[in-house]
């Protein structure tokens, strides 16, 4: 798998597409928006004591669909609603594989264009919009030149595959990602492709923010320490055994099966703060762990309160829909500065 070339959300706005089925992942950019619109005021004061103007925001792993626009929106308004002395403008930076559909967010841009004047009228700062195809595992700025990163729901997912695994030389049998029956070597193989990953994209991410610039990072995480009791896990188990049946029927070869193994580790906690610590390039100064219902049309997410008996069926079926466009409910939120 070459993930820059197969691993993107689907295309279009249709039934089965990432921007009809991304709720979670709009939850997840509400949750984050004290944090967003905070560091947009820190970025923006720091602005005012050295360099007036201009505000070079980046988002990476965009995607498509509403969510892209709704950062937009909000660190628009945070720039509107919060920050006295105005900006000479605001440019914007959509990141993503080159498979992201950007020809969907440039089509909404007018409409986007018009809401947000609508909205904000004349505190709405002049700003500009711009697509940057390519990996956040590479350099995708010049030094000294961004005052913020955002990303949400994206790095969670790995440059590769362990190279190990890809080459077959170790064999995770029967599981496409770590679960109850993962070799421990295997375990250890993602989690070393995670701390290299998330150790390259700190180190390349520092080297491009300004001086006093911010990033607000959310991305699956699990609760549980067992790396093999990870609710991701689960659901990938889940998964693998719908791949079992097909393999059982005949239309799976094994070999394939056996081998195919996803760029993915959702981290703890705790694996987070030893990659940034040992970085020691970034102050964290904020990280949560918050949750989010399985269900992305329940709005319930975790509430005590009495409802009724969820029809399991149509659960079932927006569950599956919201991993198709690659979600789940354990997040982490990390608010990092220079």
């Amino acid at each position: 798998m070459k993930v820059e070339q197969d691993l993107h959300m689907s295309r279009g706005d249709g039934e089965t597409s990432y921007a009809a089925n991304s709720r979670l992942q709009e939850k997840a950019i509400l949750k984050t928006k004290p944090l967003l619109h905070k560091a947009v005021e820190e970025v923006h004061a720091s602005l005012s004591l050295s360099s007036p103007g201009k505000m070079v925001v980046a988002d990476l792993g965009c995607s498509s669909g509403p969510n892209t626009l709704l950062v937009i929106s909000e660190v628009l308004g945070a720039v509107a609603n919060h920050c006295e002395q105005s900006l000479a403008d605001v440019q914007f930076f959509l990141n993503d594989v080159p498979g992201n559909d950007f020809n969907l967010i440039f089509q909404s841009l007018e409409l986007f264009k018009k809401l947000t004047t609508k909205e904000l009228g004349e505190a709405l700062p002049p700003y500009y919009i711009v697509g940057l195809p390519g990996s956040f595992y590479t350099r995708l700025f010049p030094d000294r030149s961004v005052h913020l990163f955002h990303s949400s729901y994206c790095l969670m997912w790995r440059s590769k595959v362990p190279d190990e695994l890809a080459r077959g030389a170790v064999v995770n049998v029967g599981n496409m990602y770590i679960w109850e029956t993962t070799p421990p070597l295997v375990v250890e193989l993602y989690q070393k492709q995670f701390q290299e990953d998330f150790s390259q994209f700190l180190a390349l991410r520092h080297s491009e923010l300004v001086s006093g610039g911010q990033m607000v990072l959310t991305f699956l995480g699990r609760k549980n320490r067992d790396v093999l009791r990870g609710e991701v896990s689960y659901i990938w188990g889940l998964l693998a055994q719908a791949l079992q049946s097909l393999f059982q029927d005949g239309r799976v070869e094994e070999e394939k099966l056996d081998t195919f193994n996803l760029p993915f580790y959702s981290p703890s906690v705790d694996e987070v703060k030893t990659v940034v610590r040992q970085s020691e390039l970034f102050d964290i100064s904020h990280i949560q762990l918050f949750e989010s219902n399985w269900d992305p049309q329940d709005e319930m997410d975790g509430s005590d309160a009495d409802v009724t008996t969820p029809d399991s069926v149509r659960s079932g079926v927006n569950v599956a829909r919201s991993i198709r466009a690659g979600s789940s409910p354990s997040s982490l939120v990390i608010s990092a500065s220079v």
